[in-house]
């Protein structure tokens, strides 16, 4: 359904968007509620929240979820539940919270979530099934043998995607394989496996579940450079080997102190070229602290540039934020010096950015 109104919408996106923000309100007129959160409804009836918004224009609008905040955090709860209709989980899917000790598995976490989802008529990307990073400690510590290693990943993403099976929409099944230059990323799965392992994954992924969406999922490949072409000449040989691969994400991870990528709309239409959906799957625009208006107004800039990129791309089918407020974000802890890189701020209250997100799809969906 949701590929359908994106193809019936594509045209219409593209004459909207190209119409100048100049006569909505600006930016920084962040439309929130009287407690300062975003969810709920105009007065006048008309969708307000993003995920609302995201539908009238065929797209879903999903956040990352943090699942320590949404059992802690009544306000946390309540904006991911009415402001979102997909959802992400940032942690409790990677293989070091599933599977901490070889053999043993903790699903309770992501349980919860898809459960949590289920209750609030939401979708879930799986997130992920194959990284260099967040292994458990008994695996990159451990001594086996490449078929030992083999079996080990098949067996991993089996029983993952078996577990899950018919509750996922998207899986990133293989995250962040390339290096800047294009090159494939040296990783123990490339040292070991060779680049087979990338076909293998997705083979595996599918026997385990032949319903869910299967996506490669990388960061920096937003506009047209060597990365991102080297990513486009793997997916062309994946589907020339009929390797069951549904889509590309591009996660969407900017700064405002680089420019924005405008040509993503140019790069995702090679993609959509060879029947593959997109999405953008980790948007965030983080900033050097303290922030001030200039900076928030680049983010917002950043923001939009992201999602027009989507709408104008008629198979692009989802734009997740990677967590939605400051109040629990992953780039202070990674990024020295930087942070403020989410739509909304520790309090709830909606940035600019929001409110860039919600004019760029009121104009989409003309609602």
């Amino acid at each position: 359904m949701i590929k359908a109104t994106r193809a019936a919408l594509a045209g219409a996106a593209a004459a909207a968007l190209a119409v100048s923000l100049m006569a909505l309100p600006t930016a920084s007129a962040a439309t929130g509620g009287e407690d300062g959160t975003s969810t709920g409804r105009a007065k006048d009836g008309a969708p307000r929240t993003l995920g609302e918004l995201g539908r009238r224009a065929g797209i879903r609008i999903g956040t990352a979820v943090d699942m320590s905040a949404l059992a802690a955090d009544a306000p946390y709860r309540a904006e991911v539940a009415g402001e979102f209709s997909s959802v992400t989980p940032e942690n409790v899917m990677k293989w070091e919270a599933v599977e901490a000790t070889r053999g043993s598995y903790t699903w309770g976490p992501a349980d919860e979530l898809i459960d949590f989802a289920r209750d609030n008529r939401q979708f879930v990307r799986g997130h992920t099934l194959v990284w260099h990073s967040q292994l458990p400690a008994w695996l990159t510590t451990g001594t086996f043998t490449p078929d030992e290693l083999r079996e080990i990943l098949h067996r991993h993403i089996t029983d993952e995607v078996t577990h899950f099976k018919g509750r996922i929409w998207q899986w990133d099944v293989v995250n962040e394989a390339f290096n800047e230059d294009g090159t494939l990323r040296d990783s123990i799965w490339l040292r070991n496996l060779g680049p087979g392992y990338i076909a293998d994954a997705f083979r595996w992924a599918h026997e385990a579940d032949p319903k869910a969406e299967l996506y490669i999922n990388d960061y920096n490949v937003e506009g047209v450079n060597a990365k991102s072409t080297a990513l486009l000449a793997l997916v062309t040989e994946l589907k020339k080997q009929r390797v069951p691969i549904d889509g590309v994400g591009v996660q969407g991870h900017l700064a405002v102190q680089y420019p924005a990528p405008h040509d993503i709309a140019d790069n995702l239409r090679r993609f959509d070229d060879l029947g593959l959906d997109t999405a953008i799957t980790e948007a965030d625009v983080r900033m050097v602290l303290p922030a001030d208006a200039t900076k928030t107004e680049a983010q917002a800039e950043g923001y939009s540039v992201l999602l027009q990129g989507c709408l104008l791309t008629e198979h692009c089918t989802d734009f997740t934020v990677w967590g939605f407020t400051d109040k629990y974000s992953w780039v202070p802890g990674t990024f020295s010096g930087q942070g403020s890189a989410n739509i909304l701020t520790e309090d709830y209250r909606p940035k600019p950015a929001y409110t860039a997100l919600s004019q760029d799809l009121r104009l989409a969906g003309r609602g």
